[in-house]
């Protein structure tokens, strides 16, 4: 644990990776709120039916004075869930009047670094079982719980006790992955990080710089690349992004470290090169080639979603939405990025149905210059 610290300690003080261990002071904001971007290629769509160049409405502010959110879930009812890292907290966010209600805190959420209370997810079945699922740091591991959201407790007493589904994820000061998601399978998957020793990204045997797939009670799943074991990639540095488009292919964006930051198809049993490769590594090795790569200082990506086609990813250092139309396991088009400067540092999108999406921001994690309403939730209209 001392050379994993250790490890992770020297990776901040160099400043050997991306934004999301980079210190705040890169500039502040520009105020309003344009959906000017790059330029991108001339054709008008592409083969994936999303058009080359898109644009980004901001349609409201949901929800605003959010302190370190992190996670995101949308409740059958419209009202949201998100969590906060550092509090330790799931709140209710009331979609009409933007007011957040505490639910409860997660017990055993150990805050410090990037670890806290991460990633959420509501069950598959949630409408009959009312279950919500958190990644989260503890003193020893990052693990997932299961909790029961009952609505007829009091205010702050309506999450249940932590029901452990997985546990013995590495956790650290930085990489702590920490996005769950369940899949067009039922099943649930997690991004995790190699906490700053990375050598666990190639270790089979470690949990950590590893894409998981297991059933919703924690458990290997047929099909898995081991049968015994709930890893389903490898050689990973740290996932924050999971999410799949209309072909039920994963889809996932990786933090590098000082040059390339990545966007990968995922393949069962794939190995994606962390330490060995960052970003495309030329045929080097049987890695697999990330589909899209971008340098740190513009990207450092956490959530994603996919609507229509397009992969849209939150930008925590780059402070910027960027927009990637996909045509099978390729990109469609150049990145486009919206809202650069604009809400400062994102963390998490996710799909609101139609051509809208959520955006979170994440100012006040310790990492941003937090303004007057930080952090916030927006919903936005996308092409």
């Amino acid at each position: 644990m001392t050379a994993v610290l250790a490890a992770a300690v020297l990776l901040v003080a160099t400043g050997c990776s991306s934004g999301e261990e980079k210190p705040p002071g890169d500039g502040p904001r520009r105020p309003g709120a344009s959906t000017s971007a790059p330029a991108a290629p001339s054709a008008s769509a592409s083969p994936s039916g999303a058009p080359a160049k898109g644009s980004v409405r901001v349609v409201s502010t949901v929800a605003q004075g959010l302190k370190s959110p992190w996670g995101l879930a949308a409740l059958p009812d419209g009202d949201l869930l998100v969590s906060s890292r550092d509090e330790g907290t799931i709140s209710r966010v009331d979609a009409g009047t933007g007011k957040a209600t505490v639910l409860g805190s997660v017990p055993g959420v150990a805050p410090g670094g990037e670890g806290g209370l991460l990633g959420i997810a509501l069950s598959p079945e949630f409408a009959e079982d009312h279950l919500v699922y958190a990644y989260f740091t503890t003193a020893s591991d990052n693990r997932i719980a299961r909790m029961l959201y009952d609505e007829s407790r009091p205010a702050g007493q309506q999450l249940g006790a932590p029901d452990t589904v997985l546990r013995g994820i590495p956790k650290g000061l930085v990489h702590n992955g920490g996005r769950i998601a369940f899949g067009p399978d039922g099943m649930l998957y997690a991004g995790t990080g190699e906490t700053g020793d990375t050598g666990l990204a190639q270790d089979k045997e470690s949990l950590g710089g590893k894409i998981l797939r297991m059933t919703p009670d924690g458990e290997p799943v047929h099909g898995n690349p081991e049968a015994d074991s709930v890893v389903y990639s490898y050689g990973h540095r740290n996932v924050q992004g999971l999410a799949w488009d209309a072909e039920k292919r994963l889809w996932a964006a990786e933090f590098g470290q000082n040059t390339w930051d990545e966007l990968n198809v995922i393949r069962p049993g794939g190995n994606y090169g962390w330490p060995e490769v960052e970003g495309r590594g030329g045929g080097r090795g049987d890695f697999v080639e990330p589909v899209a790569q971008w340098r740190t200082s513009e990207a450092s990506p956490s959530g994603i979603a996919i609507v229509r086609g397009v992969v849209w990813m939150a930008a925590l250092q780059g402070k910027r939405l960027w927009r990637v139309p996909l045509a099978g396991e390729r990109t469609a088009a150049a990145p486009q990025a919206f809202l650069e400067d604009e809400y400062g540092r994102l963390r998490t999108v996710l799909a609101a149905g139609g051509d809208r999406l959520w955006l979170v921001t994440s100012e006040t994690d310790t990492r941003g210059t937090p303004e007057a309403g930080d952090d916030r939730i927006l919903l936005l209209e996308v092409r």
